[in-house]
């Protein structure tokens, strides 16, 4: 029989095994977060076996950081080294997770948002040890990486799938509706929609100046003449009976006080109008998320923005893990009696929540 003490020995040994693992992948996803930013990998995928010089000129970037970039990508299994030539080669089943080209599969993207993350660490600290939260403002470039990120997603699919799953919507839209997407960052979604849908008029709302900013500079570029955009509160939204489709992309989840976003959105649609809500894709029970392959990212991007930006305005700290049971809950409490989960193939992160307002 195995003594308890080999058996804690035993333990010991394998997780220091795996915070190696753990401390290995944080630095990578690091560089993977750099090698994204610079186009390192797009660049990469388009060449043969490559010595780092010519990476580095492929790419328009200092050779001296490219080399040691390297480093981390072939010591990393990331990157094939051929050590005779002194040469490195992406492999395409890596590429297909790591270049633009790839689209929604892309999850270098993602990595992006850890040093913007980071930036902040001390000031969680202190919300930690007394409470409060960091603000948005805190959150520099946050707009422009979920802008890019989310992008990927609403050009594969927002028109000619996500849409599709409110019935008779499309049409719609075509003949022409009142549309606002609440939390609508950037903007994005709601520009895609009004250049689809040219009879139909959109509206986007959102905290951030940033964001507007970034959304009224895309509408413009567009030519577009039928989507406006406002800073504002989505918890005041204040446009009773006046729409006939309300979206929410991944957003109810960071708002201070999300039953009063869901509440106002019920109160703005029309009879019958629509309600299409993208959040994360998870268990409201902590239990059920443990094989879920993306927990640990979601519960630390929660941590260090979507939950610590709710508290700092004294919300509620919903979190990004709020999950299918809550938020089910919560539209029922707003008003939606009929709710209808539904997912798009090729998007494992997110639940598409479909109702109608009675």
């Amino acid at each position: 029989m195995t003594s308890k003490t080999e058996m804690d020995a035993a333990k010991a040994e394998a997780f220091a095994g795996q915070m190696m693992g753990i401390l290995n992948g944080a630095s990578l996803a690091f560089m993977i977060a750099v090698g994204h930013e610079t186009e390192l990998f797009d660049k990469i995928a388009g060449l043969p076996p490559s010595t780092s010089q010519q990476i580095a000129e492929a790419a328009g970037l200092n050779e001296r950081y490219v080399r040691e970039w390297l480093g981390a990508m072939v010591t990393g299994r990331i990157v094939d080294y051929d050590p005779s030539a002194k040469t490195y080669v992406l492999p395409p089943e890596h590429a297909g997770a790591l270049t633009r080209a790839a689209g929604t599969n892309n999850m270098a993207g993602f990595a992006a948002f850890l040093p913007e993350l980071g930036k902040v660490s001390q000031q969680v600290v202190n919300s930690f040890r007394n409470g409060g939260g960091v603000p948005y403002s805190e959150y520099d470039r946050f707009q422009t990486l979920m802008r890019n990120e989310s992008a990927q997603v609403f050009d594969a699919t927002l028109i000619d799938v996500t849409l599709l799953l409110v019935p008779g919507l499309v049409e719609r839209l075509k003949g022409g509706i009142e549309v606002a997407d609440a939390g609508c960052g950037a903007g994005h979604a709601i520009n895609l929609m009004a250049q689809a849908f040219p009879n139909s008029r959109f509206s986007g709302y959102d905290f951030s100046e940033e964001g507007i900013g970034l959304a009224m500079a895309e509408a413009q570029q567009m030519g577009l003449r039928n989507a406006s955009f406002e800073v504002k509160d989505v918890a005041k939204l204040g446009l009773s009976g006046r729409l006939d489709l309300v979206t929410v992309f991944d957003a109810i989840h960071d708002q201070a006080h999300p039953a009063a976003v869901l509440k106002g959105i019920y109160d703005a649609l029309k009879p019958g109008g629509d309600f299409l809500c993208v959040d994360i894709a998870a268990s409201s029970k902590l239990e059920e998320n443990l094989d879920n392959p993306l927990a640990p990212m979601l519960y630390t991007v929660s941590t260090m923005h979507c939950m610590t930006v709710s508290l700092a305005y004294d919300g509620d700290g919903l979190g990004t893990v709020w999950g299918e049971q809550k938020a089910l809950q919560m539209l029922s409490e707003a008003g939606f009696s009929d709710v209808r989960v539904e997912h798009v193939e090729g998007d494992v992160f997110n639940n598409y929540y479909v109702a109608q307002k009675a």
